[in-house]
């Protein structure tokens, strides 16, 4: 079991009391794990807890509101000029043809045409939005009467908006805090951190498996598959851990919402996102299957797609999420049949760095659950983000390909998936190494390259049923630590 003093010692201002009873508060609530953390930290008492119910769902409601709050917000705005200050999760528009810049918050049914964001206000605030555009602030509306002809109708304004980031986060006090525990430990930080009770798992390779799914948290453009049993916490972890991806639950995903409508010319989701997951992947629609299945390939290979004149480039992963029986859980048959027409071409799945073997995950079940101190989850929220950087990239990309050996003719695509993978891991786990002598090798090998060959090992296989005439025969090659390192 975790110390949880030397957690404590470790992170001495971002660690937090994790009540089950608040945590099943704030679930019913709908709010996020990451302002969960936020408003347990700055309501608990000298103790971590908090005793007064009543008075936390008085400030939530007051902080956050629900839905059933919006004619009250839209007529204090209406009324007095400005409403209150609330969190809310916002979302930018440019509507070029109009010449102005409009908002929505989805949450309360605020709509973009019925929005408008002030020039002046604009310049002032735009640094903060446009780098989180989809993601929580604190916000401030005001309201616009109708000024005929150029407004015929009245508009909701922005009058300020603070982005959502409540604590300073420095990359080098992460990683030298990450140098007091053992490698077990560490999983087991990083369960609490994400909710997770580590002593609900029954052995290492469990708890691995979970926290694979942070890979697409931490790394740029990394592209995932897992096809796992129902109920082991998929859409948990994706659409509520962090404020920076998105989770798409079914429904209609067209070309334009996922990488950029030409008649709004607005980006779409992997240009402003850090990830994509698309959940329930058996159930959603694609308008035009090819249209997709074309962009895929492109964005998925380099990072760009181009529609007309228009070139979109992004850094988010595409992340596959679909429930297949325990049964259908074989390596050996073709998993991927049961997708969707989109993803039914190998030279697409090709582009998927590795496959999660969901089967690994137990079931979420009240031993799961994390009833203990833990490091808050927005605090890591920001740690991951800030992994992605391109400087922090070139830092363990340079470590991972010092300690990698590979075969001459290796296959270029399973290179960079292994490459790509092992130095998310890296990254995950071993924060603190910063150069190819400090990792312990067996540990490296462990907890990085073996699971990675593993995971782009299942999309080889795969395509080899899927294609024999393409793949067949066509095996992961070798992947080993520089014999220097070996015996160093």
């Amino acid at each position: 079991m975790l110390d949880e003093n030397k957690l404590k010692e470790a992170f001495p201002n971002t660690t937090v009391f994790k009540d089950q009873n608040l945590i099943a508060t704030f679930k019913a609530a709908s709010i996020p794990a990451f302002l969960r953390d936020w408003i347990l930290k700055k309501k608990a008492g000298v103790d971590g807890r908090i005793h007064d119910k009543d008075e936390l769902r008085q400030y939530m409601n007051a902080i956050i509101p629900r839905r059933e709050d919006v004619l009250e917000i839209k007529d204090s705005a209406r009324a007095t000029g400005a409403s209150k200050k609330f969190l809310a999760r916002i979302d930018i528009r440019f509507n070029v043809a109009d010449n102005h810049v409009s908002f929505e918050i989805p949450d309360l049914g605020i709509t973009h045409s019925e929005t408008i964001v002030e020039d002046y206000i604009w310049e002032r605030i735009k640094d903060e939005i446009v780098k989180t555009s989809g993601g929580w602030g604190l916000v401030q509306l005001g309201y616009l009467p109708p000024e005929k002809p150029e407004r015929p109708k009245g508009k909701l304004s922005l009058l300020e908006y603070k982005n959502f980031c409540p604590y300073t986060v420095n990359l080098d006090a992460f990683r030298n805090a990450r140098k007091n525990f053992t490698i077990e430990e560490w999983l087991d930080v990083l369960l609490g951190a994400i909710d997770y009770n580590p002593e609900g798992y029954n052995d290492w390779v469990e708890k691995h498996t979970m926290l694979t799914r942070l890979l697409p948290f931490i790394e740029p453009r990394i592209n995932l598959v897992e096809l796992a049993p129902k109920g082991t916490g998929k859409s948990y972890l994706f659409g509520r851990v962090g404020k920076y991806g998105w989770l798409v639950s079914g429904g209609t995903l067209s070309r334009a919402k996922m990488f950029f409508d030409i008649a709004k010319k607005q980006p779409g989701l992997v240009a402003t996102k850090e990830f994509v997951a698309l959940d329930e992947i058996q159930s959603i629609e694609f308008p035009d299957p090819s249209e997709m299945q074309g962009a895929l390939k492109a964005y998925m290979e380099s990072g760009e797609a181009t529609f007309g004149d228009k070139r979109v480039v992004g850094s988010a992963g595409v992340i596959l999420l679909g429930n297949i029986p325990q049964d259908d859980m074989d390596v050996t048959k073709d998993m991927f049949s049961s997708l969707p027409v989109v993803f039914h071409e190998s030279a697409l799945l090709d582009r998927f760095h590795g496959f999660i073997q969901g089967r690994n995950i137990p079931r979420m079940n009240e031993k799961l659950k994390i009833n203990a101190w833990a490091l808050n989850t927005e605090y890591f929220s920001e740690i991951m983000h800030l992994m992605r950087s391109q400087s922090e990239c070139l830092l363990y990309r340079s470590v991972v390909e010092d300690l990698i050996d590979y075969p001459v003719g290796a296959d270029t695509r399973d290179t960079e998936a292994i490459l790509r993978v092992c130095t998310a891991y890296l990254k995950l786990f071993f924060p603190h190494v910063t150069s190819a002598e400090m990792i312990d090798v067996s540990e490296f090998k462990r907890y990085c390259l073996r699971p990675a060959v593993q995971m782009r090992t299942i999309i080889r296989n795969q395509l080899q049923l899927i294609d024999p005439k393409e793949y067949g025969g066509k095996n992961v090659a070798v992947y080993s630590v520089k014999e220097r390192y070996e015996t160093a």
